[in-house]
C-alpha cells in the first residue's frame, strides 16, 4: 500500500529540492567563473582544492590599494615581481623600490637554464598557467644618487618644511625656524633649489635674528646651528644629489611602450636603505606629489599607476599623528586619481588600522608566531579576511609554505573574495638581479638619459644672497670713503642718516609719511648696509663671503 503524502508536504519537499539544485548550480557557476580568466585582470596563482582554482586581481578594483605581507624569506619579493609583470602586461605603469637589488631582474628574461626552471614549469602546470613563458619587461631605472639609474631630484621648495623637518628629525622649535625660513624665501623671492640655498638662507636668518624676532618670535642661534648640523649629516649621506634641478617630471613615471605595455619604474634603494628616513620621506613626497598633480579620473577600468611601497613600516615608525593622518587622507583620496598604493611589510600590524582598512587586495605570506604578541598579531591578521569554510584562516597564515600565500581580492562592487590558500604563479622575468652591463645598456637606451643626466644650477637663494652681501659691502665701502672727506658736522649728520633719521629742526613734532614706508626686503637691505659700515662690518662681510658662500 503506497504511503500518501499530504499535498502541502509534497509541495514543500519539491520546493526544497529545487532550491537545493538551484543553489548547487549557482555555486558551480561562481566557482567556474573563478576558474576562468577574468577579463581585465591579473593572474596571481592557483587556490582551492589541489590549487586548481585560479585567483585573479581585477584591474577595475586595483586602485583600491593592497597589502603584501609576510615574514622574511616567505616570498614577498617574488609576489611583488609577478604583480608588476601583470600590471605591465595590462598596460599599467608601475613604480617600485628595489631594496635588495633582486627586482632589477624584471629587465631580463627568465631562462630554461635557470636552476628553478623545472620547479617553475611544474608549478605553472599545477595551477593551470598554460601560457607560461619567459619574457623581459620595459624597465626604467632610477637612483637618488645617480649611480644605478637616472638621477631623480626635487627642489627644497617642492619638498616643503614639513617633510624636511621629518627628514632632519627636528624638534618643534627647530621646525618653527625652518617654517620662518621658507616664509622669508617666498616673500623675498629666494628660490630654494638645493641644500646650499637652504644653508645660506639659514645663515642670513641667524645674522638678522634680532629684527626677524620682532615679527616671527624668538629665533635661537642654537636651533639654527642644530638645523645646519643635521643638513651637514644629510650631505654626508649623499642626499645633496637629491635636491636640485632638473626636478622629476611625474609624466616620466606614467608611460607606456609603443606596444601598450606599462613602464616599470625601479628605484635602486639598496644604498638608500642605509638612510631609512630619507627613503621613507622620499617615497612619501613622491606619493603626495602624485596626489597633488594628477587629475581626477573617477573610477577607471584600470589604474593609471600602481605604487609599491616596500618596507612600509619605515613610513610609520615614530611618525607623528599629523603625518599618519596625512598618509591616511592621501591613501583615501588618491584612488580617484587612478593610483593604486600597495604596502609591503612583514606584519600587517606595521600599518596603522585606519590605513590597513583601506587595503582591499591582500596577499598574506606566512607569519611566525613564537611569542604571545606574535600570536595576537596572527589572530588580528586572520580576522581581517572573509572566512573560508574549508580551513582556518589563522592556521593557514601560520602554515603556508614559501611561495604560497593567503589571498583575498576585490570582486564585483568591491566586495572582498573569500580567503583562499594560493600557490603564487612563477615569474616570467629573471629571478634575481641583472648584470651591471645589462643595467647600463638599459639606462643608455632610455630617452630619459640625456634629460636627467646633468644638473642645472640656476640663480637661486645662494647666488642672490651672495650678490646682496657683496653689494652691501660695496655700498659700505663707498659710504665710508665719502665720510673720510667730510667735515666733522657733515660726518655726524651722515652717520645719523644711516639710521633713516632726519636733521632735527626747531619743531619737535614727528612726521611719518606713508610714502617713506619700505618693503621688508628693503628694510633688511638697509639694515645690512648699516651693520656693514665700519671696520667691524667689513670683517663680517669677509666672514660671510669666505665662510658661507665659498664653502659648505
Amino acid at each position: 500500500m503506497a504511503l500518501k503524502i499530504p499535498y502541502k508536504q509534497q509541495f514543500a519537499l519539491y520546493l526544497s529540492t529545487r532550491l537545493a539544485l538551484l543553489w548547487r548550480s549557482e555555486r558551480h557557476k561562481v566557482i567556474s567563473r573563478r576558474r576562468e580568466p577574468l577579463e581585465n585582470s591579473i593572474f596571481l596563482g592557483g587556490g582551492g582544492e589541489d590549487y586548481a582554482t585560479q585567483q585573479f586581481l581585477n584591474l577595475k578594483y586595483a586602485n583600491r590599494h593592497g597589502l603584501i605581507a609576510g615574514a622574511t624569506g616567505t616570498g614577498k619579493t617574488v609576489t611583488l615581481q609577478i604583480m608588476a609583470e601583470g600590471f605591465s602586461n595590462a598596460g599599467v605603469p608601475v613604480f617600485l623600490a628595489d631594496v635588495k637589488g633582486d627586482l632589477s631582474g624584471l629587465a631580463g628574461s627568465g631562462s630554461a637554464d635557470f636552476k628553478l626552471h623545472e620547479a617553475f614549469t611544474s608549478r605553472a602546470e599545477t595551477i593551470g598557467f598554460t601560457d607560461y613563458s619567459y619574457e623581459s619587461f620595459p624597465v626604467t631605472f632610477w637612483d637618488l644618487f645617480g649611480k644605478k639609474g637616472h638621477p631623480i631630484r626635487t627642489t627644497v621648495s617642492e619638498m616643503g618644511p614639513l617633510l624636511i623637518s621629518r627628514l632632519l628629525e627636528l624638534s618643534e622649535a627647530q621646525e618653527g625656524i625652518l617654517n620662518i625660513a621658507f616664509r622669508l624665501a617666498d616673500e623675498e623671492g629666494l628660490p630654494l633649489l638645493d641644500l646650499k640655498d637652504l644653508q645660506s638662507l639659514l645663515v642670513w636668518v641667524g645674522e638678522n635674528r634680532k629684527d626677524l624676532s620682532l615679527r616671527y618670535g624668538n629665533i635661537s642661534v642654537q636651533s639654527i646651528g642644530a638645523i645646519q648640523r643635521r643638513l651637514m649629516v644629510l650631505e654626508n649621506q649623499g642626499a645633496a644629489e637629491f635636491f636640485g634641478e632638473p626636478a622629476l617630471d611625474l609624466r616620466d613615471l606614467i608611460r607606456t611602450t609603443d606596444t601598450g605595455r606599462g613602464q616599470v619604474n625601479i628605484l635602486a634603494a639598496d644604498k638608500l636603505m642605509a638612510s631609512p628616513r630619507l627613503y621613507a620621506t622620499f617615497l612619501l613626497w613622491l606619493l603626495s606629489e602624485l596626489f597633488e598633480d594628477l587629475p581626477e579620473v573617477g573610477d577607471p577600468d584600470k589604474p593609471k599607476l600602481v605604487f609599491f611601497f616596500d618596507e612600509a613600516h619605515l613610513l610609520f615608525d615614530d611618525a607623528p599623528k599629523a603625518l599618519v593622518d596625512k598618509v591616511e587622507q592621501v591613501a583615501r583620496l588618491i584612488r580617484s586619481k587612478g593610483v593604486g598604493v600597495y604596502f609591503i611589510t612583514q606584519n600587517p600590524a606595521d600599518v596603522p588600522e585606519d590605513i590597513l582598512g583601506q587595503l582591499g587586495n591582500r596577499v598574506q605570506h606566512a607569519l611566525r608566531a613564537f611569542t604571545a604578541k606574535d600570536r595576537k598579531d596572527l589572530r588580528l591578521a586572520a580576522e581581517t579576511y572573509r572566512d573560508n569554510p574549508r580551513f582556518s584562516t589563522e592556521e593557514a597564515i601560520r602554515d603556508v609554505g614559501v611561495g604560497e600565500a593567503v589571498t583575498s581580492t576585490l570582486l564585483k562592487k568591491g566586495v572582498p573574495s573569500i580567503v583562499e590558500r594560493t600557490l603564487i604563479r612563477p615569474p616570467s622575468s629573471q629571478l634575481g638581479p641583472i648584470s651591471d652591463a645589462l643595467r647600463n645598456d638599459v639606462m643608455a637606451a632610455s630617452d630619459l638619459d640625456t634629460k636627467y643626466r646633468d644638473t642645472v644650477d640656476r640663480r637661486s637663494a645662494f647666488e642672490i644672497l651672495k650678490s646682496r652681501a657683496e653689494q652691501a659691502a660695496e655700498d659700505a665701502e663707498r659710504l665710508e670713503a665719502k665720510e673720510d672727506n667730510m667735515s666733522a658736522p657733515d660726518r655726524e649728520f651722515a652717520s645719523g642718516r644711516r639710521y633713516n633719521g632726519s636733521r632735527v629742526g626747531k619743531s619737535t613734532s614727528r612726521r611719518v609719511g606713508r610714502g617713506s614706508q619700505k618693503t621688508f626686503g628693503e628694510q633688511m637691505t638697509q639694515m645690512v648696509v648699516k651693520e656693514l659700515t665700519g671696520t667691524t662690518g667689513r670683517k663680517l662681510v669677509r666672514g660671510i663671503l669666505g665662510g658661507l658662500f665659498k664653502g659648505r
